[in-house]
């Protein structure tokens, strides 16, 4: 369909379809992000009786309040899908205008990441320790040291570990290059720890196979992953409410940062495309920030 092509002759289906592929060309958008859009505009479209495309600020307006009772994130995110949905439409010449250009953006605090203090990952691997000692052979215990190691020690995302390819750790290298987030590459650290656990694990998944954590599906889901996690957690009598594989990628970052690490460091190695994201464990790591201060700083000296 070329750009200026009359509005009345596009279903708010087709409009969106056009839209969801130039977030995933063009700007190289998740799969997630693009999902959750998509199911945002069938929404809206619904409650505009399919007529989104051609809804004026007016009936915008109407949408949003009716969001309000919604968590600030899912207002937030179905606003922004409004916002970019219409400037798509207004940049390909779908439109004149653009109705949702004065659509307000809810405002939401930024919460602070959920992380676990040194005890609580210690209490983890400690218990990890001793069941892969009461039973070396299991290779579940021995995937999921792969997994935890992983996690914690290389700050990758839940759905960046469960598909790596087979050969993305490679012996002696200590680094893998991942394509992350939005497509954006990134050098990924990896432990001796990591390293060796993964080896173990590796002499227990068929060269054939795809997936680094393969599973009859494909690979692992982010869902057995979590389940993973939440199950060793409650067997270190850590509450499995505290936990999550998410929250251990968040202690990767503020234990980097309670040990001097630079932000802009730490930055990079999580795949943060803005420092602004990546400040907000500056607030987690405060204590340690303070610490230094009293302990250092001349004036306090006293």
């Amino acid at each position: 369909m070329a750009a200026g092509q009359p509005l009345g002759e596009i279903s708010d289906g087709r409009a969106t379809a056009l839209f969801l592929d130039m977030m995933a060309s063009e700007r190289g958008a998740a799969k997630n992000t693009i999902a959750a859009y998509g199911r945002d505009l069938a929404q809206a479209s619904a409650a505009c009786g399919g007529a989104l495309a051609r809804a004026d600020a007016a009936a915008l307006a109407a949408l949003v309040a009716g969001w309000a009772p919604l968590a600030r994130a899912s207002a937030a995110r179905k606003t922004s899908a409004l916002r970019q949905f219409f400037g798509f439409l207004q940049r390909e010449g779908l439109r004149a205008d653009d109705p949702a250009r004065d659509i307000a953006r809810p405002q939401q605090p930024r919460a602070l990441p959920k992380s676990l203090d040194a005890g609580a990952v210690e209490a983890l691997f400690q218990t990890l320790e001793a069941k892969r000692a009461a039973a070396p052979e299991d290779v579940r215990l021995i995937r999921l040291q792969a997994l935890v190691e992983l996690l914690y020690g290389s700050g990758l995302r839940a759905t960046e570990l469960v598909s790596l390819p087979r050969q993305a750790v490679r012996p002696g290298r200590g680094h893998l290059v991942l394509a992350g987030k939005g497509g954006r590459e990134r050098l990924v650290p990896i432990g001796r720890a990591a390293e060796a656990a993964v080896a173990a694990h590796l002499a227990h998944v068929p060269e054939r196979a795809r997936w680094l954590f393969p599973s009859r599906e494909g690979h692992l889901s982010r869902l057995r992953l979590w389940q993973l996690i939440k199950w060793l957690a409650g067997e270190a009598g850590i509450p499995p409410s505290r936990i999550s594989p998410h929250v251990l990628r968040h202690a990767f970052a503020t234990h980097l940062l309670e040990g001097g690490a630079d932000l802009r460091a730490v930055q990079t190695l999580l795949g943060h495309a803005d420092i602004a994201t990546t400040q907000i464990y500056t607030h987690v790591a405060g204590r340690a920030l303070i610490e230094l201060v009293n302990a250092r700083h001349p004036l306090a000296q006293g």
